[in-house]
């Protein structure tokens, strides 16, 4: 569903054909050699990602699947001792965070084509096991890539990842988003700021549209909506955004419903926001 930016009428995307998906399809390598990179892979990743690649409109290289289930085994190895997700089966890892993550790959296109450099800058908020950001960079090496998270434990798991699938431009913030906010260093410096996270929407939108440039978007990757989006929209309108964008789907092979609201920053953030750690989600702005 895609909203105008009056917040009237609602469209609904076309849904991708047969056609259109067997078109993606033949685009891509028709064999994956993995023998030479000594990764131990599993099968059900794999396949889950060449079945998804379609219905995401994301064609993925066999570079690109070969990392992500690098990736994978790295994050479960290092599960075993460090907590970082709760989702550990193949078929979670494939489905609820790599093509979940991709889920947005498109609107960062997007944002990329109409860059006057050619490149983008992404700031991901809360990373904490690299989602969205890690799969997105795999797919996209020319994307300029930014980790934020409150856990320094988190992010050396991920500099360790960076490392083994040699990504360039990734850089790391070890803060909580409040703080970082206010930072001078990365206030209004990014094209795009995003989060997967369960916090309500105007929290989140107090956390990344002080990262965001004007002129750039926040992408907020959330659940079912419902009235979720009413009442941010104050704290959208404080924080100097504007709802362009919002986009309903199912998850493909699963039941889960996802929502992707394109937030675009049309003035700057006042000085006062975000408030102190804490405030944000103790008092949303509403």
């Amino acid at each position: 569903m895609v909203m105008d930016n009056k917040g009237g009428k609602t469209i609904h995307p076309k849904r991708l054909t047969k056609a259109d998906i067997a078109k993606l399809r033949a685009s891509l390598p028709k064999t994956l050699d993995l023998s030479a990179s000594g990764i131990k892979t599993d099968r059900e990743i794999e396949d889950i990602l060449k079945e998804s690649e379609g219905e995401i409109s994301v064609p993925l290289s066999a570079e690109t699947i070969r990392d992500l289930l690098k990736y994978a085994d790295m994050l479960k190895e290092k599960n075993k001792v460090m907590n970082l997700t709760a989702i550990t089966d193949d078929e979670g890892i494939a489905m609820k965070h790599f093509i979940d993550s991709l889920t947005i790959a498109s609107f960062i296109n997007k944002e990329q084509a109409g860059s006057k450099s050619g490149k983008v800058s992404l700031i991901d908020v809360g990373t904490g096991a690299g989602f969205p950001g890690i799969p997105l960079k795999i797919n996209k090496r020319d994307l300029d890539l930014t980790l934020l998270d409150s856990l320094a434990k988190r992010l050396k798991f991920l500099e360790e990842v960076a490392a083994e699938l040699k990504l360039e431009d990734v850089h790391y913030i070890h803060a909580r988003a409040e703080d970082a906010g206010n930072d001078i260093r990365y206030r209004e410096k990014f094209d795009i700021a995003t989060a997967r996270a369960v916090a309500g929407l105007p929290v989140l939108c107090e956390y990344c549209l002080p990262f965001v440039r004007k002129g750039g978007c926040f992408i907020a990757m959330k659940g079912k909506l419902e009235e979720e989006l009413e009442s941010a929209e104050k704290a959208i309108r404080i924080l100097g955004g504007r709802t362009e964008e919002v986009r309903e789907f199912t998850l493909p092979g699963t039941d889960m419903e996802r929502t992707i609201i394109v937030i675009r920053k049309v003035k700057e953030t006042p000085k006062r926001y975000p408030r102190q750690a804490g405030k944000p989600s103790k008092d949303p702005i509403s």
